[in-house]
């Protein structure tokens, strides 16, 4: 008995091992789309890219509710939609993906979460103290976010912030380990011809917009200077400069543009390979 075509083209799929990408429900993706400025604006083509790599996202990971929070459908697409964009112009879906592949865990808190740290001084004494967290992102582990921040990055596209984006690029950071401002950048980025050239020029635009923004926002915290538009977060150290900067990047594209005409092209041509700024 003979398959009907349909079935026929799933059976030759499976056999190669490539099973058809899962979809997302059009009423919630669309739902999804408007909620967020951002990914409003995206084109029509780019928005079906996205969905597609959102889809397979959620099949690979896992949602988790803290504190009795129930993650919906809804939420868990939000979440994935974003955490997708920085991928979408990096091949297909399942390859954009190995990104991150080294967690499956997404714990998702109703407000802000604090966390113990403990820190070490110069004469040697530990101390300890409590941080408020509205994300984080462990380096071979879960990430953590604040449903309230991720909702809350709907009406803040002016500010260019999404904890979503901030977190995930963390994880896109750390694929060549610890956390540090610098990615792995593809071979030949941006003209150069070896890693170490293209970390150099890396450095290059990243090392002085970071101490220029780092003294702005001391300048604005300690002399009542103008607050800078950027996340001030991102002046604590270089990783997080690189998660605000890629936050705001995907989120107010113009007004990071205008802000940091260095860093642009270099986002540009790292998160868009063959694409301007």
């Amino acid at each position: 008995m003979s398959l009907p075509p349909a079935l026929q083209r799933l059976w030759t799929r499976l056999r190669r091992g490539i099973a058809p990408l899962p979809e997302i429900d059009a009423s919630l993706w669309l739902a999804t789309i408007q909620a967020y400025p951002f990914l409003h604006a995206l084109p029509l083509a780019d928005q079906a890219k996205l969905r597609a790599l959102a889809a397979l996202f959620l099949q690979r990971k896992q949602f988790h509710g803290a504190h009795g929070l129930v993650v919906t459908d809804a939420m868990a697409v939000q979440i994935a939609a974003q955490a997708c964009l920085p991928l979408l112009h990096w091949g297909k879906p399942r390859e954009a993906l190995a990104w991150y592949d080294d967690f499956v865990g997404i714990v998702v808190h109703p407000g802000e979460a604090v966390a113990r740290r403990e820190s070490v001084d110069e004469a040697g004494v530990v101390h300890y103290y409590d941080e408020v967290l509205l994300g984080e992102a462990m380096e071979g582990g879960p990430v953590m976010l604040s449903w309230q921040a991720v909702d809350d990055s709907r009406h803040s596209a002016a500010e260019g912030t999404s904890v979503v984006i901030h977190e995930f690029a963390h994880k896109i950071d750390m694929r060549n380990g610890a956390a540090d401002g610098c990615p792995p950048l593809p071979p030949g980025f941006m003209g150069s011809a070896s890693t170490r050239a293209a970390r150099a020029l890396w450095h290059a635009a990243w090392e002085p917009a970071y101490a220029q923004f780092r003294e702005q926002v001391i300048i604005a915290e300690r002399f009542g200077g103008a607050a800078p538009w950027l996340d001030s977060y991102g002046a604590t150290a270089p990783p997080e400069f690189f998660a605000v900067a890629c936050e705001a990047y995907f989120v107010n594209r113009a007004q990071f543009s205008q802000e940091f005409p260095a860093l642009a092209p270099q986002l540009a041509a790292f998160f868009e390979p063959g694409r301007s700024a």
